[in-house]
């Protein structure tokens, strides 16, 4: 199967800064391995060129109103929507998400976050003018930053895309954006989409490597560097980007502990934190990984988990009746594999799954591991693919103790009806997001991002706004000329 509607290379060609870049890339299709579509790689050359686009633009972006950015991004949000379908298929093919997940949830999720940041644009977050030294008027001018650089992950790149495109579109920037080589293609749609109603030079496209990357990191002319992916990427990015002193915000990996208590309804809390556990293949660095039960119901959630893992439907995600899809390469999985081998090393009981399937394509098994110390690589270490391990606890104060035992802080949930230990738990959980009863779902309206090794800043809602701007301060003395 190929991308037939989309004259791809033609495409790519256009909106890449010089077509004459280096040896193209190939896009594969995960559920098969077969190569769908080539693209021309970007050089450092094309980052620069992108950049003089940008920075062009944004002498007169940067000037228009929020309601003129909230009409863009209204327009952009409906156009979405219109082709809801097509941004499905094409999302489905290149990531290897099931097809249903994409148009029930992914697309529908962007559309809503385009829309979130129109209003959002409009909304002033600036303290109000006032005369705090009996003397001068003072007051708050919130700017755009200029160009800013936003590089967006393999996994949900069309949701990841619009998480950045629209606050910094919102706040007044061009952007420069690079999705990730292995999964361009529903970034390219939405950028093809977005030109209709964007001035020429506000987005950019770079189709390249993590060289690219680094060139946007190291460039002067980029006042802001945006990064979803791995931390050890983050910290590169994070390292480059400190030689000219210019914004980064850091959404890297995470390794989320559930906590499972005694009081909850064990067979309904195993089925829902199956679905949380293996949606997008595990490959989610929110995913609900890293298990801990209460011991008293351990081996009775254990079981229940398990036989609802063995109802997944692994296969072809353009089938509706499909729930797993495979892991996006080939590298990730040799990575996976690696991982659940290293844990039947240790000693960790694998209790299913554990093989690559039998198929073509980058499948893996759903994977229970189980029998795991908290030292164990698979409970400290994000694998980001369809494994989950599952541990005891105790008592409260070793589940929480064992929750955050990790480098990691991105995000957590509690199962309990215990409202003292709601409480308690969301209180101290060192984790950006915790969700008590459920697992991984966000809104527009509220924050997210990561303590520790998970990264900083924060995207959706207005605080996520707020990261794509800078504040000025005026005060002003009155004079006989005023």
């Amino acid at each position: 199967m190929t991308l037939e509607s989309m004259d791809f290379m033609a495409f790519a060609e256009t909106y890449l800064a010089d077509e004459n870049g280096e040896d193209a890339s190939k896009v594969f299709n995960p559920a098969t391995g077969e190569v769908i579509a080539r693209f021309p790689v970007a050089s450092d050359s094309d980052v620069d060129s992108a950049v003089e686009r940008a920075s062009e633009a944004f002498k007169t972006w940067g000037r228009t109103s929020p309601a003129e950015r909230a009409a863009v991004l209204l327009k952009i949000a409906d156009a979405v929507e219109q082709e809801i379908d097509e941004f499905a298929r094409i999302e489905s093919l290149n990531v290897g998400l099931p097809i249903g997940d994409v148009r029930d949830f992914v697309v529908p999720t962007v559309v809503d976050v385009l829309r979130f940041f129109a209003g959002a644009a409009r909304i002033s977050t600036a303290p109000a003018v006032d005369e705090y030294d009996n003397e001068s008027t003072s007051w708050v001018r919130r700017e755009p930053l200029g160009v800013v650089g936003l590089i967006t992950p393999w996994n949900y790149p069309l949701l990841m895309a619009a998480w950045k495109i629209a606050p910094a579109l919102a706040a007044g920037n061009t952007i420069l954006l690079k999705p990730a080589t292995v999964t361009p293609l529903s970034t390219l749609k939405l950028v093809e989409v977005a030109h209709n109603f964007v001035p020429e030079g506000v987005i950019n496209l770079i189709l390249g490597s993590g060289s690219a990357g680094t060139a946007m990191a190291k460039h002067p002319g980029i006042r802001k560097i945006a990064f979803t992916g791995a931390t050890s990427t983050g910290k590169f990015v994070a390292a480059t980007a400190a030689e000219t002193v210019k914004k980064v915000g850091l959404e890297l990996g995470g390794k989320a502990p559930v906590l499972v208590f005694a009081d909850s309804p064990i067979r309904k809390t195993a089925r829902d934190l199956v679905t949380f556990g293996y949606s997008g293949a595990g490959q989610d660095c929110t995913a609900a990984c890293r298990i801990i039960v209460e011991e008293s119901v351990y081996e009775e959630f254990v079981e229940a988990y398990c036989r609802e893992v063995s109802g997944l439907v692994l296969g072809d995600p353009s089938d509706p009746a499909t729930t797993l899809g495979p892991v996006i390469s080939e590298k990730q999985l040799k990575s996976v594999l690696g991982f659940i081998e290293r844990a039947r090393e240790a000693g960790n009981t694998i209790k299913t799954g554990g093989r690559q399937a039998d198929r073509p394509g980058w499948f893996i098994e759903p994977t229970v591991i189980t029998d795991v110390k908290q030292t164990d690589e698979i409970v400290q270490s994000e694998v980001f693919g369809p494994v989950v391990s599952i541990q005891s606890a105790k008592s409260d104060d070793e589940m929480l103790q064992l929750a955050n035992d990790v480098n990691y802080g991105l995000s957590a949930s509690v199962w309990t009806t215990n409202l003292a230990r709601t409480l308690r738990f969301t209180k101290e959980l060192r984790f950006g997001t915790v969700w008590v009863n459920q697992h991984t779902p966000n809104v527009s309206e509220m924050p997210f991002g990561g303590y520790g090794e998970s990264g900083y800043g924060r995207e959706l809602s207005l605080h996520g706004l707020d990261e794509y701007s800078q504040l000025k301060h005026v005060m002003v003395k009155p004079g006989l000329d005023l």
